[in-house]
């Protein structure tokens, strides 16, 4: 595991803009397990002014999400599919076809996203880590070998997302359809960031303690390419 501290977001949306432009640039038609939320947005920005100032390609790239809300239609301004639309597939010239998100609710479509990533490989993962320890909507509690599956969202987590639904938690979905740990760990590199002073206990229970089900993202320890990149915030609480 490599760790980064840097000074703040800016310095580490930068630093995990490198890491990603160096799979990309070394294989142009790179799979991308990309994420939603707050934390990669300075990336996606830096991926996109990069596309349009030197014309970085993602013609050939696939891209696979980690998760979306369970019930939430596709055009619904949170989802995530609008997300990574507003945020990322629309300054870029991904093609529409090679775009994969997880959707639906059922034992049926997790086995097909299993399906859809079948014959490849992804080459970068992006996570963030929720203050829990949990990647993707993986809870404490996760079992390390769990595929894709739907989860029962915890109060912590629909109150950290409330504030995409006008801070009404009542708004935000109860479940959602998630990457499992498993699938996560197949991943040929794994790109963590995390800034922020509610992100330093995680942080530190992925880093410093034995890997548990109790924060899911200590399994990264198991890893063989994880690079992980904080600002001095999340970082605080390091041994």
């Amino acid at each position: 595991m490599e760790v980064f501290v840097l000074k703040d977001y800016e310095e580490v949306s930068r630093k995990a803009f490198e890491v990603m432009k160096s799979v990309v640039s070394a294989k142009p038609e790179a799979v991308l397990g990309l994420a939603t939320g707050s934390t990669p947005l300075g990336l996606y920005r830096n991926m996109i002014q990069d596309h349009q100032e030197n014309h970085t390609s993602y013609a050939k790239c696939q891209s696979f999400n980690l998760d979306e809300y369970v019930g939430l239609p596709r055009d619904h301004k949170e989802s995530y599919y609008t997300f990574m639309h507003t945020n990322l597939f629309s300054g870029i010239d991904i093609k529409e076809e090679n775009v994969h998100l997880p959707y639906g609710d059922s034992k049926e479509d997790c086995e097909a996203y299993e399906k859809a990533m079948e014959n490849v490989h992804v080459d970068i993962q992006v996570l963030g880590i929720g203050g829990n320890g949990h990647i993707g909507f993986n809870e404490p509690g996760t079992a390390f070998d769990e595929e894709t599956h739907i989860v029962t969202l915890t109060e912590k987590t629909r109150q950290d997302n409330a504030r995409f639904f006008d801070g009404d938690i009542n708004q935000v979905p109860t479940h959602a359809i998630t990457m499992g740990i498993a699938t996560i760990m197949k991943a040929g590199k794994i790109l963590l960031i995390a800034t922020g002073a509610n992100k330093a206990d995680a942080v530190a229970a992925m880093i410093d303690k034995a890997p548990s089900t109790d924060c899911p993202a200590s399994v990264l320890q198991n890893h063989k390419d994880v690079v992980v990149i904080l600002d001095e915030a999340a970082a605080a609480k390091l041994k």
